[in-house]
């Protein structure tokens, strides 16, 4: 069965601009671990969005690799972009998302050049149909109402109410990640790509620790439409370490892969 979330008083996005290249995050980051706390995905994508920005047209994002280096405040933070291989062909930009004087996350894109339509055509492959919203929902994960989660519908085909160890879900952003400007597929994946690890958990997200210290996700090609399909899958080790992989598509086919290595503990 699908289910999804219903956001009242819903903020105007996930971050507002505050000048000089600060964002003052909304409610919408939330973690569901710490109110004070921004989920992942939101700050992924805000820096992605604003390297993007930097890269002239002709280049497209192919990657990108997130360090979350401790708890992201929900405090307004600058972002510093830097490029480390400027080119033609291929380009790498770093950016830092800095709060309170220091780098709370790190992300590294690469931009690869488009080109001519190669003589090969890969089949697209659509993935399952998005499934009729529910009148009624429940709790995600059996987790209380927090605000990244409620900014996302979420319509599940498999998972959703308790750990299974995987996960499939169509997801749609409810609202723009930056106040007065369009939100992209580009950010509307990136908002969800994130969440892979909890909503594929195999134990119970209130006894157990499922962190990934970084993420990365490696796109194909430019998301299209407002809905993001995950198909995630953790596994865990002998020794207290896991890695969760997610297939990424839209209504069109397949788009990408998230990798995220994962510190499994108990609260």
């Amino acid at each position: 069965m699908s289910e999804y979330w219903v956001m009242s008083d819903q903020p105007e996005a996930f971050y507002l601009p505050a000048g000089d290249d600060v964002y003052e995050p909304t409610r919408a980051t939330e973690s569901p671990w710490d109110s004070a706390a921004q989920h992942g995905g939101p700050p992924t994508a805000l820096l992605a969005h604003v390297i993007d920005a930097t890269v002239g047209p002709g280049m497209r994002l192919a990657r990108v690799s997130v360090d979350f280096l401790g708890p992201i405040p929900r405090r307004p933070a600058r972002v510093e972009v830097t490029p480390l291989r400027p080119g033609r062909q291929v380009r790498l930009t770093e950016a830092h998302l800095v709060v309170d004087g220091r780098a709370a996350v790190t992300a590294r894109a690469w931009h690869i050049a488009t080109g001519p339509t190669p003589p090969v055509e890969t089949e697209r492959v659509p993935p399952p149909p998005i499934p009729q919203a529910p009148d009624e929902w429940e709790s995600l994960l059996g987790m209380p109402d927090w605000g990244y989660g409620q900014a996302i519908e979420w319509r599940f085909i498999r998972g959703g109410r308790e750990p299974l160890g995987f996960a499939e879900v169509w997801t749609r952003v409810r609202i723009p990640l930056i106040a007065g400007r369009k939100i992209t597929g580009l950010d509307r994946t990136l908002i969800v790509a994130d969440a892979a690890n909890g909503l594929s958990a195999t134990l119970p997200i209130k006894e157990w620790l499922s962190i990934p210290p970084t993420m990365t996700t490696t796109l194909l090609r430019h998301p299209e439409g407002e809905w993001v399909h995950l198909d995630c899958r953790t596994h865990l080790a002998d020794d207290g370490l896991g890695a969760t992989h997610a297939t990424v598509s839209d209504p069109g086919g397949r788009l990408g892969d998230v990798s995220q290595p994962l510190l499994i503990r108990r609260r």
